[in-house]
């Protein structure tokens, strides 16, 4: 696999967050306080998540243990994996979502992106965010991490990992990474973290973000087995069928389709193989059948 990758090693991280700012300032995105402001939960990450403003956050774990203070901290990384199967690339109708072929990473148009928010359903990292308010006016835009590809078109690496003083980030050829990666992870296991592992070499085709996992994924809350959901694969094939009818109709499908509360989650529906049916996982009701023949009915 040709391309390059974001590198990033929890066990060096200190959660300054200094690529988390790095990322708003280069990127000119906002920190409103109503997004950023909370109440005490008992976790010291600000914000609590990704957002529309957001394309970058340092997760914070807190777990038990036998120093002197009583807790270990797990530092995470939480934005865009740039899979090379990327779900949103298949989920998105409009081409809004792109793969670029040099680098590898994930892009975005926004003049492309009509908010339905499809990526965010397929996602599953649940990554991309959305800002704007309505259908109606299609003011809902994606934003989500881009690998600073304007910077890296123009020989310079992402923000982030400029601002990296404890050099838990880096920039490269993917296959140098991931060799960084699998050597600083021998290191760990040799230290006596025996859950240290690479996490992106090959999840979801392979990603374009390598971490170094010092506790493993259950410290990261990382999926173990990240795929495209089947049903994701099947409203892609419904789309070209919709292709069919004019972009006009595909718009106004997806319209009516979030319109009628049957726009999906993937933790609120799933899809049977054997009928083709996509069914509320709560009631067992059929929200949607997919004829091979003759479409989406």
């Amino acid at each position: 696999m040709s391309g390059v990758a974001i590198y990033y090693d929890a066990s060096r991280c200190t959660a300054c967050k200094g690529c988390q700012v790095s990322c708003k300032v280069w990127n000119e995105l906002p920190s409103p306080m109503e997004k950023n402001s909370q109440e005490w939960s008992g976790s010291l990450q600000n914000p609590p998540d990704l957002n529309g403003d957001t394309r970058l956050v340092m997760t914070f774990r807190e777990a038990d243990n036998d120093t002197a203070w009583g807790i270990d901290w797990a530092f995470g990384r939480r934005s865009c994996m740039h899979c090379d199967d990327a779900a949103c690339v298949v989920a998105c109708p409009t081409g809004c979502l792109t793969k670029d072929e040099e680098t590898g990473f994930t892009i975005l148009d926004h003049d492309k992106c009509i908010g339905c928010q499809y990526c965010r359903s397929a996602c599953p990292f649940d990554i991309p965010r959305h800002t704007g308010v309505g259908l109606d006016g299609m003011g809902i835009k994606i934003n989500k991490c881009t690998g600073c590809i304007d910077r890296v078109r123009a020989g310079r690496a992402p923000a982030c990992v400029t601002s990296c003083q404890p050099e838990a980030l880096d920039f490269g050829d993917r296959d140098e990474m991931i060799a960084k990666a699998e050597a600083r992870v021998e290191e760990l296991h040799a230290k006596g973290f025996s859950k240290a592992r690479v996490y992106g070499k090959d999840e979801c085709g392979g990603c374009h973000t390598i971490h170094v996992l010092k506790y493993g994924m259950e410290m990261y809350e990382l999926p173990e087995n990240p795929e495209v959901p089947q049903m994701t694969r099947v409203e892609d094939t419904t789309m070209k069928i919709l292709a069919g009818v004019g972009a006009a109709g595909v718009v106004a499908g997806l319209g009516l389709s979030f319109a009628t509360g049957i726009g999906y989650r993937r933790d609120e529906m799933r899809y049977d193989e054997k009928t083709g049916d996509i069914v509320d996982v709560d009631t067992g009701e059929v929200v949607r059948h997919i004829d091979k023949e003759a479409g989406e009915r």
